[in-house]
């Protein structure tokens, strides 16, 4: 019976490992097809019946792509844009996470459930208001005016806290004790203890930064502000698509987003746990 037990047991975890298998496979398969369209000549991509493998690969569209537009100065602006969001939404949610886990003042729920309320709202059901407040500010077609949504997240604050409240009060009634002001007990004991839950968050505001489209669409006029983005859908005409240069543009828009994600993906699943978020 326990032999029989064991081996349906290994069935179980192995019929599992195969429809994880198949779906990691569904997911990455149109990353493959985008990766082996940038190398196909043109002929090859309207093939049919369509191939993986180029049969004449070629640089040719990461040439095009860069010769059609500055792509170096979208992928710039892109990471500038992005950076400061990232860096901004780390210190702004930590900080109000801090606040909202560990200090008591009037009204502290009801204005978490404000902040918290607000990112169920759609960005684009508040755009255009948000849109004349920074025209007001004189702030279109400029860095300051594209990454100015992008600064604040509040799924960040509702995650940081999360994570905050597990961090045992005792450490900071120690730490006042030894004179420490309170915001060194957030700079010198808070965060280092939050690295991995600040881990996951970045990799949320970097990919929401950087895979923004409609709100730099109404910012910029000049192309020398374009983001990625904005980059790949000049290869977008009337009639027809530029298949291989637009792929050829979004395999090089998808590197930072993988590079940032190689770098914190240790983090991830413990900052997740450690917020007690579950699917």
């Amino acid at each position: 019976m326990a032999q029989t037990k064991h081996a349906r047991i290994q069935l179980g975890q192995v019929i599992g490992h195969i429809l994880v298998a198949l779906g990691a496979l569904t997911m990455i398969l149109p990353f493959i097809w985008m990766l082996s369209t940038s190398f196909k000549p043109p002929e090859e991509v309207i093939t049919w019946p369509p191939q993986f493998i180029p049969r004449h690969p070629t640089l040719q569209n990461y040439v095009e792509a860069f010769a059609a537009a500055p792509f170096l100065r979208f992928f710039l602006n892109s990471l500038l844009v992005a950076s400061v969001s990232t860096i901004s939404i780390l210190l702004t949610s930590s900080f109000a996470g801090f606040i909202f886990a560990k200090y008591r003042f009037p009204g502290r729920d009801l204005i978490f459930l404000l902040i918290l309320a607000t990112s169920m709202v759609p960005f684009q059901s508040y755009m255009i208001p948000f849109y004349l407040m920074v025209n007001r500010l004189g702030w279109i077609n400029t860095y300051q005016g594209l990454a100015l949504p992008l600064m604040i997240m509040a799924f960040g604050i509702f995650f940081m806290r999360q994570n905050i409240v597990g961090i045992p009060d005792e450490l900071m009634d120690a730490a006042r004790i030894d004179g420490c002001s309170e915001f060194r007990i957030y700079w010198q004991i808070i965060l280092p203890l939050c690295k991995s839950a600040m881990a996951a968050l970045s990799i949320f505001a970097f990919k929401n930064a950087w895979g923004d489209f409609i709100w730099p669409l109404l910012m910029c006029n000049d192309i020398n502000l374009y983001t990625m983005e904005l980059g790949l859908g000049m290869f977008q005409h009337r009639f027809t698509v530029d298949y291989g240069s637009i792929t050829a543009g979004s395999v090089i828009s998808i590197l930072p987003i993988i590079t940032v994600f190689a770098i914190f993906r240790r983090n991830i699943i413990e900052g997740i746990t450690l917020t007690g978020i579950k699917g």
